[in-house]
């Protein structure tokens, strides 16, 4: 710029020159373009005089990602060599990959000017490290010496998988044969380059000049940063030809800016219109379509590389529209997801088809640290057995067989040891929130037992999928007064219903003696007998409707013989129809309330309101240790004064039958699987009342984005999904569970007698039946008696005179008379005299008597 005045300046090779290089270009205003300078901290669009005739390297994070993706991994180690064009992309991947819910876990820096042992350190590190999954980014010079020394190490197998960036590709940057076979399986990302005519002549052309002038060398693949170059120095070349007039002008104008260069001698050039003709070419080149419409090349599509054998085999493709797709046709408009069901089948390390899981122990022979608590009050979850002679504890419980077959259904191994959190005495050494606390400070690297997943506990350890049934309940003592009740048979129906039903018994039974009095000697005699009758006669159905309602049939026919021989009226038959149906009714119901009362009530709680307990500062209890404690506060506001711990089942028992007042509690909360075995030991003693409030069960706690938590999760759901599996595994600990399968868990409110008003239909249609038979039977009488008009002395008779001669003649045929006298003669009609047969032997007394 100084010397030569030149009107452009190509390059410079390295992005740290070209920093320099442009801050000379802006103060001269000299176009700098480069072909090579990738770094994306050079932005164009705040450059003037800066030209970029190639990708940067953040163009190509979005197809890293959906690799990442696509493949479920969710850590990834980041290798990249301590350089601006290492440093310069990490950033961008952070960010590409939080996008698609995955983090860099660690970040190996390789030096500069790495020695071989210093490659060899870092390498070690990375065994030391859980991910599995190694991006690496370096260019070709230091990238061959890392996967040479690397395969050497054995970290080429089939546990570990290798990404490269285009930094790491042969068409980018060629890299020797050597390092070509130490990088078997690894998966890469370049720039896609389309295939021409024109580029095919290139080649042919560049092979004879290169072995022209070479003749002794093997010929040098030509890289993508060469076609680059050839475009680029076309553009320059069309860019000048459109500016000649301004490029046949070689003087500068004085600079007058002052600077901290101290290049005080350059002027400021008149070429700067060649700047805006190179933005405004367009053409098909080498490398592909040549534009540059934000001050730099814009990338069309990436290539998903493959490394097998000696060459990079295409397994897909990934654009900024479509994303991975296994094959680049414009023409589609397909969009294709990030999975890898849209790429083609890699060749993983270790000659393998099975992608690598991302994740693995580490091989320094540390095992994995798990804490597990004790639980002396609930054993069946979590026990620790002390050997009393070598002090050596062994484990059992339901969360350890869970454990135990959920390991069983990983796909890999898991080194692990046991570390109880115990105090001295061997009692657990806190509460559960302490014991996960651990895993935040290091001391464990899970915690296995029976961990409630909360909400508060997840901001400092990662829970995988729950293995157990969620929610929280309250359990409470059940009321048993009832069977120490000498009344209860007449609690089934209410005082009102007793004393209606039995004025309809009286009823009943006076309308049939009614309507079978005059035509049934069954229903005639003293007046007290007819009476008893009468009350006998209609109680007496309560023994015949109450036959199992007719199913047997030895009863159905002593009720046909009783209603054919002693009942003589069609009326009345009618009439028992209904009073029997009636009665059936009335009993059916009577029984199967007073059985009500007998069992079912027998289990309805003492206790189910919630706030009641609250309201009335009734002591509650919940399990040690928990998290109830300041559930119940946080959930409900209860004073915490009224709270009290418990360690045992028979601790809650002990609690619940002393009572609020007594010094225990009137309910107790905690999870349902305690509970469940709670009520297994007392069945019938306690109840889950109010609605079960939702938590999320039991799981096994690791740290924040542990990789495992993952892959338990899915081990957890094929072991839970496995009925077989999980039944014996709740069969060995929960044995007892079964006698109380059938408890029911529901809130039963006190019975209810039956009253009038539930059997108001059948009193009203049995009154109307009986009204209405009575008065078809009076109205017959009445028509049947009725004094004629020939009859004697009958002239001079009124109206009413007739109808009191025929109630008195009802009345006394009815025996309803209070009047008669025991030895007064009877009076027996004309009409029945004539029907009677006549004997010698009759009493001439009585013909006497009934002649008067």
């Amino acid at each position: 710029m100084e010397n030569e005045e030149v009107h452009a300046i190509l390059g410079p090779e390295w992005s740290s020159q070209t920093e320099f290089v442009i801050n000379l270009g802006v103060k001269a205003q000299v176009p700098i373009i480069s072909f090579s300078a990738t770094s994306p901290s050079l932005s164009p669009t705040q450059r003037r005089y800066f030209v970029r005739t190639a990708y940067k390297d953040s163009s190509q994070v979005g197809a890293l990602a959906a690799v990442v993706q696509a493949y479920g991994w969710r850590e990834i180690t980041l290798v990249y060599e301590d350089t601006d064009y290492g440093n310069g992309l990490v950033p961008y991947l952070v960010d590409a990959f939080q996008e698609v819910d995955a983090q860099i876990s660690y970040r190996s820096v390789i030096p500069a000017s790495p020695k071989d042992i210093d490659i060899v350190k870092e390498l070690n590190k990375l065994l030391m490290k859980r991910t599995r999954v190694f991006l690496v980014h370096m260019t070709a010079v230091i990238g061959s010496r890392f996967f040479v020394l690397a395969s050497e190490a054995g970290m080429m197998n089939e546990e570990i998988a290798w990404i490269v960036t285009d930094g790491l590709s042969s068409l980018l940057d060629p890299v020797s044969s050597k390092a070509l076979d130490s990088m078997q399986g690894v998966l890469g990302v370049r720039p896609h380059v389309p295939q021409s005519g024109s580029r095919a002549d290139f080649e042919e052309r560049w092979r004879k000049f290169y072995a022209e002038r070479n003749p002794h060398d093997e010929i040098a693949d030509l890289s993508l940063f060469g076609l680059w170059a050839y475009d680029t120095v076309t553009a320059l070349a069309l860019a000048g030809e459109m500016a000649w007039d301004f490029a046949k002008s070689r003087h500068l104008k004085t600079n007058t800016s002052r600077n901290n260069l101290g290049f005080l001698s350059i002027g400021i050039s008149e070429m700067g219109p060649v700047l805006d003709k190179i933005l405004s070419i367009k053409f098909q080149g080498l490398s592909g379509e040549f534009h540059l419409p934000t001050g730099e090349l814009q990338p069309f599509a990436f290539e998903i590389f493959n490394v097998v054998g000696q060459s990079e085999e295409i397994i897909g493709y990934w654009t900024l529209a479509r994303g991975l797709s296994p094959e680049l046709n414009p023409s589609t408009q397909a969009v294709y997801t990030a999975s890898a069901n849209d790429l083609k089948p890699p060749i993983w390390p270790g000659d393998t088809l099975k992608p690598p899981k991302g994740w693995v122990v580490p091989v320094s022979g540390k095992k994995l640290r798990i804490g597990v608590p004790t639980n002396n009050g609930f054993r069946e979850f979590f026990q620790i057995k002390w050997d009393p002679h070598t002090g050596v504890p062994s484990y059992s419980g339901f969360a350890h067989g869970m454990f135990l077959a959920v390991l069983d259904a990983l796909p890999l191994a898991i080194p692990h040891r046991y570390i109880p959190y115990v105090n001295e005495s061997r009692q657990i050494a806190g509460t559960y929130d302490d014991m996960l606390y651990q895993i935040k400070l290091q001391k464990f690297d899970a915690v296995v037992g029976d961990t409630t997943i909360v909400a508060n506990r997840s901001s400092y350890i990662d829970f995988t999928l729950p293995y157990t049934e969620s929610g929280v309940a309250m359990v409470v003592a059940i009321k048993d007064d009832e069977r120490r009740n000498m009344w209860i048979f007449l609690k089934p129906l209410s005082w009102t219903l007793w004393v209606t039903s039995c004025l309809a018994f009286i009823l009943t039974g006076f309308f049939v003696w009614l309507l079978e009095h005059r035509t049934n000697e069954e229903f005639r005699g003293r007046r007290s007998q007819q009476i008893g009758l009468i009350i006998w006669f209609s109680f007496s159905t309560l023994v015949f409707a109450h036959s199992k309602s007719f199913q047997n049939s030895r009863a159905l026919f002593v009720i046909t013989i009783f209603i054919r021989e002693k009942i003589a009226n069609n009326l009345t038959r009618l009439v028992l129809i209904i009073w029997v149906f009636v009665v059936l009714i009335l009993t059916q119901s009577y029984t199967a309330n007073l059985a009500s009362f007998l069992t079912v009530q027998r289990f309805a709680p003492k206790f189910v309101d919630v706030q009641d307990l609250i309201r009335n500062r009734h002591y509650v209890g919940y399990q040690e240790g928990s998290f109830m404690r300041g559930f119940l506060v946080r959930q409900f506001n209860f004073d915490e004064t009224r709270l009290i711990s418990y360690g045992s089942p028979e601790e809650y028992h002990e609690a619940l039958s002393k009572g609020s007042e007594n010094g225990g509690v009137l309910a107790i909360f905690d999870e349902l699987p305690y509970i469940k075995l709670f009520l297994a030991r007392y069945c019938n003693r306690y109840k889950i009342v109010g609605p079960t409030y939702k938590t999320d069960g039991f799981g096994f706690a690791f740290p924040l984005r542990s990789p495992l938590v993952s892959y338990i999760s899915r081990a957890i759901l094929n072991v839970t999904q496995d009925k077989a599996k999980m039944d014996a595994i709740e069969g060995k600990y929960f044995r007892s569970q079964s006698s109380c399968q059938n408890q029911d868990a529901a809130i039963f409110s006190d019975s209810l007698s039956l009253n009038v008003y539930s059997f108001g239909g059948l009193f009203i249609i049995t009154s109307i039946v009986s009204l209405s038979s009575v008065l078809i039977y009076v109205g017959s009488f009445f028509y049947s008696h009725w004094p004629s008009s020939n009859a004697v002395r009958a002239v001079d008779r009124s109206l009413w005179s007739k109808f009191l001669e025929t109630m008195d003649n009802f009345f006394r045929e009815h025996g309803l008379c209070g009047c008669l006298e025991r030895n007064r003669p009877m009076k027996v009609p004309a009409s029945q005299f004539q029907s009677m047969e006549a004997s010698p032997n009759q009493d001439v007394e009585l013909i006497a008597r009934a002649l008067e």
